[in-house]
């Protein structure tokens, strides 16, 4: 009999901190039973504080690279972390229509925590039009639908309109909201948002939500059912936060090998 592990690809940039980006994907993949197929989609200069360059991978190598790995072996979700090129966004678009079949987990990095911007008004532009419509889940912060919905008046108006565009469902995160507790919102079309109440714990965090769409598109990947890949994919990473280490002089990073207890 034949092992299997699901794998999930992951498009997304290469942070030199650990903390967010590709290797954030592949840690949380790996702590949550699956295995990591990494298609790096820029370099960057960053630190804990914040992002100081990025350079995007050439559009032709991406699609070399995920093609290769495609027409080799099965990958069971698609997740999409920072696409900061409309030329990125591009092949990743074609890509995804050609396996129109395996779900999509997208978390549209647009900027840094220090405010450092990666995405400018073109790559928006085109993961409004290319990428939101092939979405299975999009995992966007205030902030982030804020730039994604740009003429809605409210949050939920925000939420609608990505609904509207063709991506199936919408957690909004709230962990930047003014608020004592973190509520989270998932939005459907022709449901009521469900609510989601979390701690709010006292830090900012390097990398977390790379790690809330990575854990979401790896419990997809086993095959649970959307609202429970969502609900297990948030307590994991409230738990990688909530053991997280100061590494640096700014946010901390997740410990999403929380879980792994050495005895003395």
């Amino acid at each position: 009999m034949l092992d299997f592990k699901p794998t999930v690809m992951c498009f997304s940039g290469m942070d030199p901190t650990g903390g967010a980006g590709i290797q954030a994907d592949i840690e949380t993949l790996f702590s949550v039973g699956c295995h990591a197929v990494p298609i790096v989609t820029a370099l960057t200069a960053q630190n804990t504080r914040n992002a100081f360059s990025i350079t995007s991978t050439s559009a032709a190598l991406i699609a070399q690279q995920a093609r290769a790995v495609l027409e080799d072996m099965p990958v069971q979700c698609f997740k999409i972390g920072l696409v900061s090129a409309m030329e990125t966004v591009e092949v990743i678009h074609t890509i995804l229509k050609d396996y129109e079949n395996i779900p999509v987990v997208l978390d549209p990095v647009v900027a840094a925590g220090g405010g450092y911007q990666f995405s400018d008004a073109e790559a928006l532009n085109a993961i409004r039009s290319l990428l939101i419509p092939l979405t299975t889940v999009l995992t966007p912060n205030t902030d982030e639908i804020k730039q994604l919905a740009p003429a809605a008046a409210s949050l939920n108006a925000c939420a609608d309109e990505l609904i509207e565009a063709g991506c199936q469902h919408v957690l909004l995160t709230g962990t930047h909201a003014k608020t004592d507790g973190v509520v989270n919102r998932l939005y459907t079309s022709h449901r009521k948002a469900t609510l989601y109440n979390w701690p709010r714990l006292p830090d900012s965090y390097h990398g977390s939500g790379c790690t809330l769409a990575a854990a979401i598109a790896g419990y997809l990947a086993h095959k649970l059912t959307l609202r429970d890949a969502i609900q297990q994919a948030q307590r994991f990473t409230w738990e990688a936060l909530n053991h997280g280490i100061s590494m640096g002089c700014g946010q901390r990073i997740p410990n999403r090998s929380y879980w792994n207890k050495q005895q003395p």
